[in-house]
């Protein structure tokens, strides 16, 4: 979406971020111990192999006996199998935890989409979103439970090697580790430029998801308009833009290895150093120090496993990021605690105390303007009665979609009220609100699924003798019936497989079906031919009679019947009238109206 702006971070480490991260892990506390316990006794078994080892060497090697090697073999043979039952077990553990926080992060954030006002997608790419809930899901996921297996792993066997070492030998223990304080310096530095590398390619990534979402959403117009050169021009800019961060991000990250294992071999050569010439003075045995040899390998491998954890943390805090911003974004329109106590909210509705909805609507000096925009309406006001119905004319941009969009509190006044049977909607939830308006669009969205399944939206209880009544009283029965499969016919993914019209149909039935107090009709007649047109009027007024409706009219035709038009210009209302007094006036209405009848006029004649 142009002009939207991904939100930067800066932060080298977020504790606050971790710690909203860490409490997705709140339900699989009991697997985390298990694996916890499971990589000490990893650990433990890592640390007590070069223990085995000198003991051999000084105790049976260096002497030339054998006696007592059955018993250093069966201990040798158990730890191998303790070692290996501990590490089946940990996969199994670690994959679950995986795949649950996976799932649970998701459908966190998906419902939190749910939760979001209009406004929310209006500003944000849906590229963005998806990668939100896929690729950042995903890595977070795997990060957070194999990360904790290889973190925990690699600090115990640091811990386990350190103790070991200064039992076994403190001076050449302290030798060992005066390696350490450069890596920690080491370690600082790179983390921060890991962390910047990995967060630019996040965005790139959330560009190029967003640039595959357009070019499969514009398939069609691309075609139309010859674009298919330019669109793949623009795709691989991006995609080489991805190209070059991630390679400089992975550059950071094999320059850091390199710098741990050039230190692991310094470190390694200081012991066979002094704890060679600490054999041939007779004051250290050779076995110990193979022992420190061996250690000090295994030291600094659990530090490279940090290392790589350590730069995988930083792709997963970048994740972590994008992901709890959308998460902890609040909905522009939202009830209040005490509100949703009372009546519900979305996924808790508390139908039994709704009251019922009669139809009144009063806008009262209501000023809007959207978010970084200027004033659409100001001191906007509009008294509507129980059952009318109300037809809005007005060029684009005139504010009949935003009148429409603030009575179904889609958006809330920046200023003054809008008041539904004489209370504030906003002293009412926005499920009450929602669960009894009918609100059918100009280009009608189907779910993937059947024709059935679809009208049953509108009322999830719906009996298939209700979805019937509903399709027979849109005018939509017919053509169902005509189709392979009925009412079980699938209609494919956006309804693809139907016609715009038999699309629109379905819709309305689905609007229908709950037998809402409030319909809407934007632009409902617009994009479909003379004779669906004519099918969904015949519709509109079966429907419609009693109910009180706001009617966004494209083809004037369809709103003859309206009990008033209001003509908008720049947010206000110019005219005002029914359809024989505005043509008498012979202003705004009377020239769109013979604007168009003469052009529908051409277009007939020419298809002649």
């Amino acid at each position: 979406m142009t002009g939207f702006e991904e939100q930067e971070y800066s932060k080298n480490f977020d504790l606050e971020l971790w710690k909203k991260l860490i409490k997705y892990t709140i339900p699989y506390k009991k697997y985390i111990a298990a694996l916890m316990a499971l990589m000490v006794c990893v650990a433990a078994a890592d640390a007590i192999y070069p223990l085995l080892t000198s003991t051999a060497i000084d105790n049976f090697i260096v002497p030339g006996k054998l006696d007592g090697m059955e018993i250093y073999i069966v201990s040798f043979f158990l730890l191998v199998v303790l070692q290996a039952v501990a590490i089946y077990f940990f996969i199994l553990v670690a994959g679950k935890v995986e795949v649950g926080l996976t799932s649970d992060i998701r459908d966190h954030a998906f419902r939190r989409l749910q939760e979001l006002s209009l406004s929310y997608y209006d500003r944000t790419p849906v590229g963005w979103m998806m990668a939100r809930l896929t690729s950042d899901t995903q890595r977070l996921g795997s990060v957070i439970a194999w990360g904790l297996v290889d973190l925990i792993w690699g600090m115990t066997m640091m811990v386990f090697i350190v103790v070991v070492l200064f039992v076994l030998n403190w001076k050449l223990a302290l030798i060992a580790m005066s390696v350490v304080p450069p890596l920690a310096v080491i370690s600082v530095i790179f983390q921060r430029k890991i962390l910047k590398a990995y967060r630019y390619v996040r965005r790139v990534n959330s560009r190029i998801t967003g640039a595959f979402n357009e070019g499969i959403m514009g398939a069609k117009t691309s075609k139309t308009i010859v674009r298919e050169e330019e669109n793949l021009r623009e795709f691989k800019e991006l995609t080489n833009e991805m190209y070059v961060s991630s390679v400089k991000a992975a550059i950071y990250s094999a320059t850091y290895m390199p710098i741990v294992l050039l230190l692991s071999s310094i470190g390694t050569s200081l012991i066979i150093w002094f704890g060679g010439g600490g054999v041939i003075r007779g004051v250290l045995t050779y076995g110990t120090l193979v022992a420190f040899s061996s250690y000090t390998v295994r030291f600094f491998e659990p530090i490279r496993d940090l290392a790589r954890i350590f730069a995988e943390l930083q792709y997963a805090q970048a994740s972590g990021e994008r992901i709890m911003s959308l998460i902890d974004t609040e909905p522009d329109v939202k009830d209040s605690p005490e509100i949703a106590g009372i009546y519900g909210d979305f996924f808790n509705p508390r139908p039994e105390n709704w009251p019922p909805i009669k139809g009144n609507v009063v806008f009262e000096n209501v000023t809007f303007a959207y978010k970084g925009g200027e004033k659409v309406l100001e001191n906007f006001n509009l008294k509507v009665n129980q059952g009318e119905r109300i037809a809005l004319v007005g060029e684009t941009g005139s504010g009949k979609s935003t009148i429409v969009n603030l009575m179904c509190r889609f958006y809330e006044p920046t200023e003054g009220r809008i008041l539904i049977d004489g209370k504030d909607y906003r002293e009412r939830s926005q499920i009450w609100l929602h669960s009894n308006l009918g609100y059918v669009l100009q280009s009608p969205h189907l779910f993937s699924g059947t024709i059935k399944d679809n009208i049953r939206y509108g009322k999830l209880d719906a009996t298939d003798e209700e979805i019937i009544r509903a399709a027979k009283l849109v005018n939509a029965h017919d053509f169902i019936m005509k189709l392979e499969k009925g009412y079980d016919t699938d209609v494919g993914e956006g309804g693809n497989k139907l016609s715009t019209g038999q699309k629109q149909l379905i819709s309305f039935a689905r609007a229908v079906i709950s037998n809402p107090a409030i319909f809407v009709l934007d632009e409902a007649t617009s994009s479909i031919d003379t004779e669906t047109e004519h099918a969904i009027q015949n519709a509109i007024n079966a429907v419609l009679a009693g109910r009180t409706s706001f009617i966004i009219a494209h083809r004037l035709s369809t709103i003859k019947n309206a009990d008033r038009i209001l003509v908008l210009h720049n947010g206000k209302v110019v005219e005002e009238g029914t359809h024989t007094q505005l043509l008498k006036k012979k202003g705004r209405y009377y020239r769109l109206y013979t604007n168009q009848f003469k052009d529908e006029q051409a277009r007939r004649a020419i298809n002649v």
